[in-house]
């Protein structure tokens, strides 16, 4: 396996822009990468990774779905490589890693299949068009602050026919933390500030998707609840999982008294009878395929040669017909 790190775009280039352009934005990216730089640099930081560990196998259980091989695939923001553990070199033959994180790269599972890890911030992609056959990514788009953008990036640099799998926090994510926070706050300080970063619908990725160039697509959700014993394992965990807060609009600081309201909120609220908290996630899961003219097309608009309503008269038919 090739352990060298390619710079890829320019990652002080892309730092200037979006520090440019920072009002405009919901995420500071420079903050993100700050936080997955400590989550990396944990003792212990592999204690983090159960969940995508967890959401990395699914994806790689959607590639196996598909009867193909893929000669060369890319897992855009891959983290310590959670999906690439899974996968074998029958499906994938060669494989590039790109994360803005060196210290998640250098960190990587180990796998079968020959990889080149690229430096590479996921909304500035460094890959010319119809480079892949497969592009993979796991729980890293949800905090691109350009989604659509980054959408089309991956269809540009898929081949056609080439296949996108990806996975992103969104849905209700979390909303017993959400809650008990605003309410703590609400209580203790007359009003809340946002401590959760907004989520995708998954009604939103299909149209989003599809304005992306991407057809066949598939959008699904799996509700993943983990129990902790209490709010500040929860915190904990988030925080050594990288997946901090980082909306320009945070709230920095939650104070004593809000913590320890919003705590016994939870465990009132949503706690089980041993005295554990559930905290969920809500994944969705998104296939679509670049188009090429070896897929199967619908039927022109007014090809049909049985019309609805003659439907009923068939099956009108057919009952009359049964003894």
């Amino acid at each position: 396996m090739d352990r060298q790190v390619s710079r890829g775009a320019g990652l002080n280039v892309i730092d200037r822009q979006m520090s440019g352009r920072a009002g405009m934005n919901v995420f500071d990216r420079q903050m993100k990468r700050k936080q997955r730089k400590w989550a990396a640099a944990l003792q212990g930081s592999h204690n983090y990774d159960y969940l995508r560990d967890e959401v990395g196998s699914r994806v790689a259980d959607r590639v196996y779905d598909i009867a193909r091989t893929f000669p060369l695939a890319l897992d855009v923001g891959c983290g310590k490589s959670h999906i690439a553990q899974h996968l074998t070199k029958e499906v994938v033959e060669r494989l590039v890693l790109a994360d803005t994180s060196e210290d998640s790269l250098n960190q990587r599972r180990g796998c079968e299949i020959p990889t080149r890890c690229v430096l590479a911030d996921e909304e500035f992609l460094p890959f010319p068009e119809n480079t892949f056959d497969l592009v993979l990514s796991s729980m890293s788009l949800h905090w691109i602050n350009d989604l659509p953008g980054a959408f089309k990036q991956i269809q540009a640099v898929l081949k056609p026919d080439g296949v996108f799998i990806g996975a992103v926090v969104g849905g209700e994510t979390l909303y017993q933390l959400r809650c008990s926070l605003q309410l703590a706050e609400t209580e203790r300080e007359g009003g809340f500030s946002p401590h959760i970063s907004p989520y995708t619908a998954v009604s939103d990725l299909g149209n989003l998707l599809g304005q992306a160039g991407f057809n066949m697509l598939t959008v699904d959700l799996d509700e993943i609840q983990v129990d902790y014993p209490s709010i500040f394992e929860v915190m904990t965990d988030l925080q050594g999982m990288g997946e901090s807060n980082c909306a320009w609009n945070r709230k920095s600081v939650l104070h004593r008294d809000s913590m320890l309201a919003a705590a016994a909120i939870y465990r009132e609220m949503y706690g089980h009878p041993d005295g554990s908290v559930p905290a969920t996630f809500d994944i969705l899961y998104m296939i679509g395929w670049k188009p090429h003219e070896s897929q199967a097309k619908p039927a022109k608009r007014g090809s049909a040669t049985v019309s609805f309503s003659d439907l009923s008269k068939v099956g009108h038919t057919v009952a009359k017909e049964t003894p």
